[in-house]
């Protein structure tokens, strides 16, 4: 499916942010570990929380789905699947649930589409087999298999670098073990994980200084929760604050926005390239933080990116670079090589997506420098999302940034995150089509 907008002529609106993709994710698979009469309420329905919900019913869990996630006790509990454990584009739901697999100490396969595939897993399989877990593979890629076996009964670990895939897939692997398990961490990755076991009554310790975060699981924790409400995504929020930044005679009102402080770096880089953003109505709900963001049309400014923000944008510098493109100056993003592992290697698509609308950009090894305002005055060039979610729905709103029409290839993947995506940015003012 390829995709065309036009530019508005004003954004304005007051409407609610979709849930939260990661979130969804972990609940789904602490519903299924726990393995009692559970709900999720407000859950993210797009394609990978779909993915893992089927993966999660192959595995034994009872779930019906309808604008909840409802779960049922399982006399069997979970138990080898008969068929692989297709989980699509969904790398969330593969981490954490090989994490999970390998703690139940059952036999699984793990397959996905074609960017899955292509995937590396090394950085989960080297902590899990190194805590005991036995997998087979060829390459670290999928296929994976992991083999029936037991964890060890403590295990300590070292991050390499900020994931909080790997850090919730060696947390899961610990809990479904019954294992007990520290994690240090230089640089704080997003915290969902930790927050969520706490709010389902786990005992985590997580204790922070100068030289980092430590995670401490006690052995032989149990789950007890009854329903659970996910927050709005941030990551999709982004794309619409975005809109109403770029569009002039903008006023946009977002509700229910999760506002964990691990996933605020967006608002922060925002507020340095000079975005008028106010926040409200702040509360916590299941140990989440969550609020109303309100955004007006705004002059930005460049910015310089790097360092431990990095791992706290990640998913959104693809439209911080569309922001940037559109600010006076030269921004500069660097230390960000983790977006070449991503659902497709994000440099490279940043650099060819900002080639087609005519914005000066040079590819770094680890980052980007696009050059504000640099627009040439040529039609923009059908632009390819390398069927990427994140590019696909960038690229759209830059559109209004350019004042020209955007077209968008392969834009299928945008129902993996984000599947009200079109709706509502119809309902704030934009105008988005199949072309």
């Amino acid at each position: 499916m390829n995709l065309i907008a036009s530019p508005p002529t004003k954004i304005h609106g007051d409407i609610i942010c979709p849930p939260d993709k990661s979130i969804t994710q972990r609940a789904l698979l602490l519903g299924a570990l726990q393995n009692k009469d559970f709900k999720i309420i407000n859950p993210l329905l797009g394609a990978d929380p779909i993915s893992t919900a089927s993966a999660l019913k192959a595995l034994g869990a009872n779930i019906d789905i309808s604008n909840e996630i409802v779960f049922s006790k399982n006399n069997k509990g979970l138990t080898s699947p008969a068929h692989p454990l297709d989980l699509g584009n969904s790398g969330t739901g593969l981490r954490l649930l090989m994490g999970m697999v390998a703690g139940l100490g059952i036999d699984a396969t793990f397959t996905g589409d074609a960017s899955l595939s292509l995937r590396p897993m090394k950085r989960i399989i080297d902590p899990l087999s190194d805590f005991g877990a036995v997998f087979q593979h060829d390459g670290f890629i999928l296929p994976i298999k992991t083999i029936a076996s037991s964890l060890n009964s403590s295990f300590s670990y070292n991050m390499p670098i900020a994931s909080a895939q790997v850090k919730s897939s060696i947390l899961l692997a610990a809990l479904a073990a019954g294992s007990e398990v520290t994690i240090y961490e230089a640089i704080q990755s997003r915290n969902h994980t930790e927050i969520m076991l706490k709010d389902f009554g786990v005992n985590i310790e997580v204790h922070t200084s100068s030289q980092g975060n430590e995670i401490f699981l006690p052995s032989n924790q149990h789950l007890q929760q009854t329903q659970y409400d996910v927050a709005g995504d941030i990551s999709s929020a982004a794309f619409l604050i975005a809109a109403a930044l770029l569009a002039e005679d903008s006023h946009l009102v977002i509700r229910n926005v999760g506002l964990n402080p691990s996933r605020i770096g967006f608002l922060e880089v925002l507020k340095a390239m000079n975005a008028n953003i106010h926040i409200a109505d702040q509360r916590d709900v299941n140990g989440e933080l969550r609020g109303t963001v309100i955004v007006q049309s705004s002059e930005l400014i460049s910015v310089e990116l790097g360092g431990s923000i990095i791992p706290n944008i990640i998913d959104e510098i693809p439209i911080i670079s569309v922001l940037a493109s559109c600010a006076d100056g030269v921004s500069t993003i660097k230390d960000a090589g983790e977006l070449r592992k991503k659902e497709s290697d994000r440099i490279k698509a940043l650099k060819s997506g900002l080639d087609k609308i005519g914005v000066k950009a040079n590819e770094e090894e680890d980052g980007l420098t696009i050059v504000g305002r640099s627009f040439n005055a040529l039609e923009p060039m059908p632009i390819d999302s390398f069927h990427d979610h994140r590019i696909a729905m960038s690229f759209l709103i830059s559109s209004i940034g350019i004042g020209k029409k955007v077209k968008v290839m392969d834009t299928e993947n945008i129902t993996t995150s984000f599947p009200q995506f079109i709706e509502l940015a119809g309902k704030i003012g934009m105008s988005i089509h199949e072309a």
